[in-house]
C-alpha cells in the first residue's frame, strides 16, 4: 500500500517547470508587477503580490456591494432601476 501511495504522489506532482509556467502566468495577470520594469519576480513575490490582489479585489467587490445596497435602499422597491440593481448584487 504504502507503495502504490508514493506512486500515486510521484504521477501527481508538478513539474519544476509547469511551476515556473503557472508563476509566470500569474506574473502576467497582476497590474502591480506587469507595470514594473524588471521582468522576472520571485515566484514567492508573485504568490505574495497574488494574494494581495485578490484581498484588494475582495475589498473592492464588499466596497461596491454597500455602494450598491446603500443606493437600492433609496429607490422604490419596485422600480426597474431597483430590479437591476438587485440582479447586480446577487
Amino acid at each position: 500500500m504504502s507503495s502504490r501511495r508514493s506512486r500515486d504522489s510521484e504521477s501527481s506532482r508538478i513539474s519544476d517547470d509547469q511551476i515556473i509556467e503557472l508563476v509566470s502566468k500569474l506574473q502576467q495577470l497582476l497590474p502591480e508587477i506587469r507595470t514594473r520594469r524588471s521582468s522576472k519576480a520571485s515566484a514567492s513575490k508573485v504568490l505574495q503580490e497574488t494574494c494581495n490582489y485578490i484581498r484588494s479585489l475582495n475589498r473592492e467587490m464588499d466596497d461596491l456591494s454597500d455602494r450598491l445596497s446603500q443606493l437600492l435602499s433609496t429607490l422604490d422597491a419596485d422600480s426597474p432601476e431597483a430590479a437591476i440593481i438587485r440582479s447586480l448584487i446577487i
